[in-house]
């Protein structure tokens, strides 16, 4: 794969690089307890911190499930990483852009932690990158952060539960926002659709910013009220079919503010994006080049844990 890194922060020389299970520093203590948690306060353990593995090989699923897909002999993604600043003073944002010329929509894959399916689980995005061999990858949707939406990967259908506003990848290398509910997984797997992501909201559609984002809330539930205000963002855009760019901007820090929602939307508009979608932000944002951070989540040069991945090998 070709790649061209601009100047960017120094990259912490400590980066995990052995494969572990991550767990929240609460959970050892809190399992010992769950027998005596009553209520509330048990079904808080078993919604947010306990693992509820619905798949334990997600490899050997997509393998038996999923056709054999042909990328030309020699084809290698081009992969470009830049940086840049929005906003001045104290609002001052810094943004990495991954863009990825891809021969096939295909060598944009996805990728979980532990290569399981289901709640809860969840690994450093540099240690998932690290065990698909991804060259470049960015944090997902924390998709088992819920359990609504529709969900593809890799062409595989994992969920159907419609919720929100989603967005596909499709077999021709194009992006597309959709609402959830009008239809299925089944019917987008037999569409063609090779990816899907549920977080969002939409912030570009047909090479305009999406009004009204700025009022989007999503999962109004325990620890994630709201997605508004300066925050750390990741999004995905599409310039064109099989060519789409990765966002990621830091933020809560002193170095860098975070954007709002609507600045996000004009950033990746003003860097050509035709569509773009929301992921999962705060302290999930994350960019991996070659098993290093690219950027520097929350301003502590570490990562956290998350479900899921977007790579390229």
């Amino acid at each position: 794969m070709s790649r061209h890194h601009s100047p960017g922060p120094a990259r912490p020389s400590d980066a995990p690089r052995r494969r572990r299970r991550l767990r929240r520093s609460v959970a050892v203590g809190a399992l010992a307890l769950t027998t005596a948690l009553t209520g509330g306060a048990a079904w808080a353990l078993d919604r947010f911190v306990i693992e509820h593995v619905e798949i334990a090989d997600v490899s050997a699923v997509e393998e038996q499930d999923v056709e054999a897909v042909s990328v030309p002999d020699g084809a290698e993604p081009q992969v470009t990483i830049t940086s840049g600043t929005v906003g001045e003073g104290e609002d001052a944002a810094t943004y990495y852009v991954a863009d990825l010329v891809l021969d096939d929509i295909t060598q944009l894959r996805s990728a979980f932690a532990d290569d399981a399916f289901g709640e809860n689980i969840v690994e450093l995005p540099s240690v998932i990158a690290e065990s698909v061999g991804a060259s470049l990858a960015v944090n997902g949707d924390y998709y088992g952060f819920r359990s609504t939406g529709i969900m593809i990967r890799n062409g595989v259908a994992y969920r159907d539960e419609a919720a929100r506003e989603g967005l596909a990848i499709n077999a021709d290398g194009t992006l597309e926002l959709y609402d959830e509910t009008t239809t299925s997984a089944q019917q987008l797997v037999d569409d063609g659709v090779w990816q899907t992501l549920s977080f969002g909201p939409g912030l570009v559609d047909d090479g305009e910013v999406v009004a009204g984002i700025d009022q989007v809330e999503i999962d109004t539930n325990v620890g994630n009220h709201s997605i508004q205000g300066d925050q750390p963002r990741t999004a995905i855009g599409m310039i064109e079919a099989d060519h789409l760019i990765l966002v990621v901007v830091d933020g809560r820090s002193d170095e860098s503010a975070g954007v709002t929602l609507p600045e996000l939307a004009r950033l990746m508009a003003d860097l050509g994006a035709t569509e773009a979608y929301n992921l999962d932000g705060g302290g999930s944002s994350t960019m991996v080049a070659d098993g290093d951070l690219v950027n520097d989540p929350l301003g502590r040069g570490s990562e956290r844990g998350t479900s899921d991945i977007l790579y390229v090998g």
